[in-house]
C-alpha cells in the first residue's frame, strides 16, 4: 500500500522558516522523482520543487534561493526547507512521487501571516 505522509506545516510569521517532511512507503523510493507542490485558495496547484535520486533539482522561480528540497533515500523521506517565508507562500503543500505512476500525499497547510 502506497503512502505519502506529510508533516511540518503550520502558522509562521513573514520571514520565518518551516521544514516540511514527507515519508514514503509502499514503492521503491529511489526510482521516483519526488516533488513538492502547493495550492492556494482559488489557484491551480503548482510545482514548488522536485528532486531526482541522482541529485537533480528544479524550483519554482519565486522560491529559488529561499526553499531547498532534499531527499534521504535511506529513510524514504523528502524534505522542503522553507526560509524567508512570505504571505504569498500560504497554501496547502503536497508531496508527490512520480515515475510512470504518480502518488500524492494528503497535504499540509502552511500559513504565513503576522
Amino acid at each position: 500500500q502506497v503512502q505519502l505522509v506529510e508533516s511540518g506545516g503550520g502558522l509562521v510569521q513573514p520571514g520565518g522558516s518551516l521544514r516540511l517532511s514527507c515519508v514514503a512507503s509502499g514503492f521503491t523510493f529511489t526510482n521516483y522523482v519526488m516533488g513538492w507542490y502547493r495550492q492556494a485558495p482559488g489557484k491551480q496547484r503548482e510545482l514548488v520543487a522536485n528532486a531526482t535520486a541522482d541529485g537533480m533539482t528544479n524550483y519554482l522561480d519565486s522560491v529559488k534561493g529561499r526553499f531547498t528540497i532534499s531527499r534521504d533515500d535511506v529513510k524514504n523521506t523528502v524534505y522542503l526547507q522553507m526560509t524567508s517565508l512570505k504571505p504569498e507562500d500560504t497554501a496547502v503543500y503536497y508531496c508527490r512521487a512520480k515515475r510512470w505512476l504518480e502518488y500524492w500525499g494528503q497535504g499540509t497547510q502552511v500559513t504565513v501571516s503576522s
